[in-house]
């Protein structure tokens, strides 16, 4: 039986070799997708050098967080659509929220993230495919929720995240991904500080990194097909 640790090394190993055959010398982060999986899974992900996380139901997350309270190295991402009524416990949780989309949710993390905590960092969700099944903002109002982004003390501009719709056309696939990074470096001159571009998963990490991706979020190949 594979373990989660000969798993995530195997992950590791294709964001290298996907980062060698197309020559990009950024680093590219790995965020294991914990979101439906037991504590055991992450304590076996921690032990195996594993610290960034990402959750998209906030209760159950929420028990995670509050779980490994006490392991300072670990960092939380938020990665799910946010409802208005949950926003309070995304603000007080999280390190990392990558689904803001809309000025309103944006107003309220703002609002709502303790004073003594640092700002939080924030990727605005960007539906660059235009699928109706996808949240994310228009590509077009991208440069208006930045703005007020960067306005907001409690908040912290990072970069962005989008989920393309599936296809199997990796042609399409790759144009996604192009647009999304050329959105990036767009916003990048406004706001040197971006760090983060955030896309592709376990079906597409290579196609992501491809086109410029900094950021990949992997679940069924670290912790197996959710039940």
């Amino acid at each position: 039986m594979v373990t989660i640790a000969e798993r995530l090394d195997n992950a590791y190993g294709r964001i290298e070799k996907a980062k060698q055959n197309c020559q990009f010398s950024e680093t590219v982060k790995l965020l294991a997708v914990s979101k439906t999986k037991p504590i055991a899974d992450i304590e076996a992900a921690i032990a195996a050098g594993q610290t960034q996380f990402g959750e998209s139901y906030v209760q159950e997350a929420v028990d995670k967080v509050v779980h490994f309270k006490d392991n300072k190295a670990l960092e939380w991402h938020f990665i799910g659509p946010i409802q208005s009524n949950k926003s309070r416990l995304i603000a007080e949780n999280f390190h990392w929220v990558q689904s803001v989309d809309r000025e309103k949710i944006a107003r309220r993390l703002n609002e709502q993230r303790p004073n003594n905590l640092k700002p939080l960092n924030v990727l605005l969700q960007v539906n660059i495919s235009g699928d109706d099944k996808k949240s994310g903002c228009h590509p077009d109002d991208v440069e208006s929720l930045a703005l007020f982004i960067h306005q907001c003390r409690q908040l912290d501009l990072r970069g962005l995240m989008t989920i393309t719709e599936q296809t199997n056309d990796k042609q399409k696939q790759l144009q996604y991904f192009q647009q999304m990074r050329a959105c990036f470096d767009r916003l990048k001159h406004q706001y040197p500080q971006l760090d983060t571009l955030s896309m592709g998963m376990s079906g597409d990490l290579e196609t992501a990194i491809t086109a410029g991706s900094t950021m990949v979020r992997i679940g069924t190949d670290i912790f197996g097909k959710r039940q």
